[in-house]
């Protein structure tokens, strides 16, 4: 098939949101390179899931990189005229000291940006970065828009869960925009809330574990008297490439369709799917813990963006992908314990939203 919109990039296209990516790009006319990161371990990755992809034979191509070797991705940009940057490290057990982590997510990031700059093909980068960036900051504020920046110095002081993580994506993007507005390169950031949705990628998404953790009514996970931002796989995409396209966008974007009390999503899925259901809502309603603030999409709307998904095609499609998926039961996955007549392909710990 001819290249009816040229070549784009994608680092990380074997995770949850970089393959669902790549998916819709193929689908949209364009050609694409994507990155992957190999590790020793396993020897080279099975991709078979993206190769397989319609369109995929005449305009997908797979590359091996790795954040921990940034000048890899060069060949992946050359000849791009976007790139997608979603490849971060993710290190939620904390098994690597937070300085390490961040500082390979930002040389990997600015490596990528320097060969976006050499490439003289490449005219917009979207970084996707997190509103872990945003809301971590303990201020008391009921709707957080851009203008906010988590606090460093709040999240190595509370030590919050995620913390190290939260971390290396604020600095990474502040260091992100920094670069591109230092040496003219096109840049915009992307910050998307908690992403629900089916998925194409061989793992379990994180997201979607700690999503259907929420659902479920797990109490080590949220506290019930939080209300949660929260957005479908679909609408990140669609907003990454929306901005891409975009004439003129500026800055950094929040991309968070709505955001809604875990009591709402609980009651939600106990009535639709009445086999899950084992706690009660009014012993839920004890559990203290954390209240988020509520995300604005303000900026994204005004630009011409429209969200798609509400909350209860976001429960849906999230459960149903993982019952037609399953071979295991959810539990041995989410570590809930009851019984629940669904289940899952995978007994490896689950896989970060971003490879």
């Amino acid at each position: 098939m001819e290249e009816s919109k040229g070549r784009v990039c994608v680092t990380g296209g074997n995770g949850f949101i970089g393959s669902l990516f790549v998916k819709r790009l193929l689908e949209d006319g364009y050609s694409v390179n994507t990155t992957v990161r190999q590790n020793p371990v396993e020897h080279r990755k099975d991709v078979s899931f993206l190769t397989s992809l319609s369109g995929a034979s005449q305009r997908l191509q797979v590359f091996s990189a790795d954040l921990s070797n940034p000048e890899s991705f060069s060949s992946a940009i050359e000849g791009c005229v976007g790139v997608f940057h979603l490849a971060t490290p993710i290190d939620f057990e904390q098994r690597e000291p937070e300085e390490i982590v961040t500082k390979r997510c930002i040389d990997g990031a600015l490596s990528i940006l320097k060969a976006c700059l050499s490439s003289n093909t490449v005219k917009r980068i979207v970084y996707t970065s997190s509103v872990a960036a945003v809301i971590c900051n303990g201020k008391e504020e009921h709707v957080m828009d851009e203008s906010f920046w988590s606090d460093l110095n709040y999240l190595r002081s509370s030590k919050m869960l995620k913390w190290s993580y939260a971390i290396s994506k604020t600095l990474t993007e502040k260091a992100v925009l920094e670069f591109g507005e230092k040496n003219g390169l096109d840049v915009v950031t992307v910050a998307p809330a908690l992403v629900l949705g089916p998925f194409i990628c061989p793992k379990l998404p994180s997201s979607v574990s700690d999503a259907l953790n929420l659902a479920f009514g797990d109490r080590d996970q949220f506290a019930l008297n939080s209300r949660i931002p929260m957005v479908h796989v679909e609408d990140v995409v669609r907003a990454h490439i929306f901005l891409l396209e975009h004439p003129d966008p500026n800055g950094r974007y929040i991309i968070s369709s709505c955001n809604e009390a875990v009591e709402r999503i609980y009651e939600l899925v106990s009535a639709k799917y009445p086999e899950f259901q084992q706690r009660t809502a009014d012993s839920l309603k004890q559990i203290e813990g954390i209240r988020l603030p509520d995300l604005s999409s303000k900026k994204l709307i005004d630009a011409g963006f429209m969200f798609k998904y509400g909350l209860e095609e976001m429960l849906d499609d999230t459960i149903q992908c993982c019952k037609e998926k399953g071979k295991e039961k959810l539990r041995d996955d989410l570590h809930i314990y009851y019984n629940i007549p669904l289940v899952w392909p995978w007994k490896e710990q689950a896989c970060g939203e971003l490879s």
